[in-house]
């Protein structure tokens, strides 16, 4: 099992900075990538930032310049500095974990998530 904590987010004016962390625990050794997800009221959950456990880093188009995700060195914590914020960055932010499990019937996936915290840009 992983468990994530985050913690962070909050209220910012346009222009401000947030840092969010997300800190895993449990079978770490598991865990293939960290990264964020954002859930904006009726859109689709949509990846923000990720890293894997090699240190390739995805980020999105629409933050790309603006954020950047990084890990402490023993690759249990995740952070996301969120820069130049935007109206259009608010929403639930999600951490996660993507875990792979090798069975004897083969290799599973499983995505694991935080409980979600709110960044909210608004003057």
């Amino acid at each position: 099992q992983v468990q994530l904590v985050e913690s962070g987010g909050g209220l910012v004016q346009p222009g401000g900075s947030l840092r969010l962390s997300c800190a895993a625990s449990g079978s770490i050794f598991s865990i293939d990538a960290l990264g964020w997800y954002r859930q904006a009221p009726g859109k689709v959950r949509e990846l923000v930032a990720s890293i894997t456990r090699g240190g390739r880093i995805k980020i999105a188009d629409s933050v790309e310049g603006r954020f950047t995700i990084s890990r402490d060195s023993a690759k249990t914590t995740v952070v996301l500095q969120m820069n130049s914020l935007k109206p259009e960055d608010t929403a639930v932010y999600y951490c996660n974990a993507v875990r792979t499990v090798a069975w004897p019937s083969g290799i599973s996936s499983y995505d694991v998530w935080g409980q979600g915290t709110q960044v909210t840009v608004s003057l």
